[in-house]
């Protein structure tokens, strides 16, 4: 691959990384992105959880250094969330997501229709309705089947589980989110290894540029909070429905 493609797509990738550290979504631009350049499907899926691992790593990162997420809490969700995605990665391997692309815009409309409608969710902490056993027995374990069966969105459905049944303000479900989110990269990496499908070159590049754009997204989301944060879910959820529908349908 020449060196201006390489430059591109890290360029993508930053953007990338910049939106997914803050909606989720960012997959709209980095899958599209490495099937254009000529790789197979499976290669493209492969190297897009390489790359995707920089973004949610660092953001991870900064958020628990910014003292948003407390790991010891999270740390049942976090070995679910790992579980449920290897789970999904291998079931993948094996059934075809035929459903789930049907399924997944209902989804995302129900989501982006969820925050537009309710202006003021997510705007303080509230009690929560799950045990962290609970919530890590049920939410992150199905969502992080889901990142790692398909993926898309699941950014979108770790943070709308955060608020609405652990009881987080918005910018702190985005925090945990993303180490969720990294957590669920990581096991469905490890599988996509062992099966020989990622293309190093392109995916260390990507991964810098998404190590770059997450980190700044990050510093975003603690300086503007839900003011960004909300519009921005609206926007991916719609953006991701439109795409997902066209692909569907058209």
């Amino acid at each position: 691959m020449n060196y201006e493609l390489l430059v591109l797509l890290f360029v993508i990738a930053t953007l990338a990384g910049f939106i997914d550290s803050i909606a989720g979504g960012g997959g709209l631009l980095t899958v599209p992105a490495l099937l254009a350049v000529g790789l197979p499907p499976a290669s493209a899926l492969a190297t897009n959880k390489l790359q995707s691992c920089g973004g949610s790593f660092s953001a991870s990162l900064y958020f628990i250094r910014q003292h948003l997420v407390d790991l010891k809490q999270q740390k049942w969700a976090i070995f679910f969330a790992f579980i449920g995605s290897g789970i999904g990665t291998l079931c993948v391997m094996h059934i075809k997501a035929d459903f789930l692309r049907l399924l997944l815009p209902v989804l995302t409309i129900s989501v982006g229709l969820y925050f537009l409608l309710s202006p003021t969710i997510g705007g303080n902490d509230r009690k929560s309705r799950f045990s962290i056993l609970q919530f890590a027995l049920i939410p992150a374990l199905a969502i992080g089947f889901y990142d790692g069966f398909f993926g898309p969105g699941a950014g979108s459905f770790y943070a709308l589980a955060y608020i609405t049944l652990a009881g987080f303000n918005l910018t702190k479900a985005t925090a945990h989110t993303k180490v969720l989110n990294f957590t669920s990269n990581v096991a469905g990496l490890l599988f996509f290894i062992v099966g020989g499908e990622v293309v190093w070159s392109i995916g260390l590049v990507m991964l810098i540029g998404q190590f770059i754009g997450a980190r700044l997204g990050a510093k975003m989301v603690i300086a503007k909070g839900r003011k960004l944060i909300r519009p921005m879910l609206i926007s991916v959820s719609t953006i991701m429905s439109i795409k997902l529908i066209y692909e569907n349908f058209f």
